[in-house]
């Protein structure tokens, strides 16, 4: 249900911060990553005065934007529970390995992290596709994996509609994301006749196209053309004139920013101009590098929270993070992260203990948890039920534009 935008800027999200003063009220300082250590046992260990997290991220390759700005707010959150108290007393050491933007790095890292590091928790890669390579190393190892910005539903259910028990996201899924903007499209552009442009080797943007276009059909819409792509293309006109000649109103574009980016500018060196749309995978600096400003101008995307909320507990996280960034301001994946170390950490503190069952099932039982994306509880697939927000471009700025309830 759709809030009055007016009033949605206004919203109730709650900065992680809230989580100092109470939930894990206690610890000294110290280093929020490290290369690794040893641990006194497998799975659900601590070791002496830690408690070792693995990170499993896109530190390079094709998307380390997204697993780099993941591993920042996970660094800030690591300082700040380190500065107050730590968990129960114990600092958390975090331990970061690159999976180079691939799905067999993505599992080795996980295995390495299960196996060697021993860790008691991981925060799972920052893309669907590398989330769900390590979801049977931490279902067998019984570690949780919390991924970020893993919205593939399959991540935590199976075709079956059984549940991964160790695998869990602080991000709405795939198919929110895809009504959101479907409702968006209808309801504030008016979109009639649209097109759909997808990513069709990436499960999160066959997800979120097939999640748009049923919506989009409900809501008296029609689907006047629909092209597909593949990652590292380069060369999109073909698709972009095909597109073209069906004179959409609208084009819904999911996809990761490195082609988005290129899609978004050539469309409009061939005076594709109608309303562009896309997920949480447009959001990365490097969009509006690759696209212009200008080109950017009529864009939206539905994302996980927006640094211009005037929430007072929204703006004490923007200022921590830009003190601790060279006064940058976090995006979306930034606050996730974040948002992942807190969970995580809550998690832990309420189950007394580092054993994986334990922190497994502390992470499904979280209710109204306020955290910088949204306070939000867990349901029975391990999804997060919370709020989402459409964010506009403006001459290559984000500009919040709308908050939308689940």
């Amino acid at each position: 249900m759709r809030e009055n935008k007016k009033l949605k800027k206004f919203g109730s999200l709650l900065v992680a911060s809230s989580l100092l003063a109470g939930v894990l009220a206690g610890c000294g300082n110290g280093d929020s990553s490290s290369s690794g250590g040893s641990s006194s046992g497998g799975g659900g260990s601590s070791d002496g005065d830690t408690i070792k997290i693995g990170a499993n991220l896109e530190l390079s390759g094709n998307v380390a934007s997204y697993g780099s700005s993941i591993g920042l707010g996970a660094d800030l959150a690591v300082k700040e529970i380190n500065d107050n108290g730590g968990i129960d007393g114990k600092k958390i050491d975090l331990i970061k390995v690159d999976n180079k933007s691939e799905n067999s790095e993505a599992t080795a890292a996980a295995l390495k992290l299960a196996t060697q590091d021993k860790v008691v928790a991981m925060l799972a890669p920052a893309t669907s596709g590398n989330t769900v390579a390590t979801v049977q190393i931490a279902n067998s190892n019984k570690i949780p994996i919390v991924t970020g910005s893993g919205t593939a539903p399959n991540i935590t259910v199976n075709a079956d509609d059984s549940v991964n028990e160790y695998a869990f996201r602080t991000c709405f899924i795939d198919p929110f994301q895809g009504i959101v903007a479907a409702n968006f499209a209808s309801s504030e552009l008016e979109a009639k006749n649209v097109a759909i442009f997808a990513d069709n080797a990436s499960d999160y943007a066959k997800g979120l196209a097939k999640s748009f276009k049923e919506t989009i059909t409900k809501n008296g819409g029609k689907v006047v053309k629909e092209e597909a792509y593949v990652a590292k293309d380069t060369d999109f006109r073909t698709q972009l004139t095909n597109i073209k000649a069906s004179k959409p109103d609208f084009i819904f574009i999911p996809g990761y920013y490195e082609e988005v980016g290129l899609i978004v500018k050539q469309a409009r060196e061939m005076g594709i101009d109608v309303p562009l749309m896309g997920a949480d995978g447009w959001d990365s600096p490097t969009l509006v590098e690759l696209a212009g400003a200008k080109a950017l101008n009529n864009t939206y995307i539905t994302n996980h929270y927006s640094a211009e909320d005037p929430d007072q507990k929204i703006q004490d996280f923007v200022k921590a993070f830009k003190a601790a960034n060279g006064d940058k301001a976090p995006d979306a994946f930034n606050a996730l992260g974040y948002d992942t170390v807190y969970y995580i950490a809550d998690a832990i503190k309420r189950a007394g203990s580092t054993d994986g069952e334990a922190i497994k099932n502390a992470l499904a039982g979280t209710k109204d948890l306020s955290l910088v994306t949204g306070t939000f509880s867990v349901d029975k697939q391990h999804n997060p039920i919370k709020t989402a927000t459409v964010l506009e471009f403006k001459d290559g700025k984000q500009v919040f534009n709308s908050k939308v309830n689940p």
